[in-house]
């Protein structure tokens, strides 16, 4: 008898492949692809990979994703003269520019930034036809929305901005250039524009919630490989029937800090602390530059930040 097992000499056990659920309505037939067996996948996960349910907003998320990769990369390659190898060596500051502000929300030339605009349309459908996807696939497997709802939250902060403040703003300029360095670089130029964001409340909320969720997956994650030698992975069964693995977690956890979430409600506590994420992060991208230009003064005007003697804002804001 195998009493503990880790990633590294767990069992693998195989069977006939699971086709998933029926549902009198032929839902079966939709999937598609012969499953098959990964030794690799299964280290981390299930083993079996396939069959997959696609669907038509599927295709439809699929065709106009691939779409908006292509421009995007198309645009990158034609920037260093059509060279794979330029490619990609310069392809982590290679970048899709939004249009420059004197075209405000008019649609600019192609090579002025009308192929950012017509990827952004494509990426658009693309997000959202996912999100109908992932959303009718609950329904139709008789699943809660969670997955769905935790998706919109991260599609709020990508519609802020992308769509929502540049529409606020009257200027498709206001965008995230496609890139990796230019995205970091767009970020930290809106940072020094609006006086450093780390002064906007909502961006703070943003990054307690961020790093408040990294730290609750962390805990539950290894509270139960901790006791998945005393059936802590059966979690469902743990929550309606507490075993001696939640017993014990339960006891380490009051023991270390005098508090413990239960198997389920860890769940709801990492769920919302994940989702709170985007949520506060998209408020406050929202609000900057729309209700406040400078974050530094606005701190110092409630008292969120001192007013250095002689620094900038100073006599604007002492009595």
């Amino acid at each position: 008898m195998i009493e503990y097992q880790n990633i590294f000499n767990q069992v693998q056990v195989q069977g006939p492949a699971e086709l998933g659920i029926t549902n009198g309505k032929g839902i079966e037939k939709e999937r598609g692809g012969t499953p098959f067996f990964s030794k690799i996948m299964g280290w981390i996960g299930n083993a079996q990979i396939g069959p997959i349910h696609l669907g038509f907003f599927g295709l439809i998320s699929v065709i106009t994703g691939t779409l908006a990769f292509n421009i995007i990369g198309l645009n990158m390659l034609a920037q260093v003269g059509w060279s794979f190898p330029e490619f990609l060596r310069q392809g982590f500051w290679l970048a899709l520019e939004p249009p420059g502000p004197e075209w405000g929300l008019r649609m600019p030339p192609l090579d002025q930034g009308g192929w950012y605009i017509i990827c952004s349309f494509f990426l658009l459908i693309s997000v959202l036809s996912w999100w109908v996807r992932s959303y009718v696939r609950a329904s139709e497997l008789k699943m809660g929305k969670h997955v769905a709802w935790a998706f919109a939250a991260a599609i709020w902060l990508f519609l802020v901005l992308g769509l929502f403040r540049p529409v606020l703003m009257g200027s498709w300029s206001e965008a995230v250039p496609y890139g990796i360095f230019p995205h970091l670089d767009w970020t930290t130029a809106f940072s020094i524009r609006y006086g450093n964001l780390y002064y906007n409340p909502f961006h703070a909320l943003s990054i307690v919630f961020l790093y408040g969720s990294v730290l609750l997956f962390a805990m539950h994650g290894a509270t139960i490989l901790a006791v998945s030698r005393l059936g802590g992975d059966r979690e469902l069964e743990q929550i309606f029937d507490r075993g001696t693995a939640s017993e014990r977690a339960a006891l380490f956890w009051r023991w270390t800090m005098g508090f413990n979430a239960t198997m389920e409600g860890i769940h709801r506590w990492a769920w919302w602390f994940a989702v709170l994420t985007p949520i506060t992060g998209g408020i406050g991208i929202l609000i900057t530059g729309t209700l406040v230009d400078n974050w530094y003064l606005w701190a110092i005007e409630h008292s969120f930040a001192p007013a250095y003697e002689g620094g900038y804002g100073y006599e604007a804001y002492t009595p």
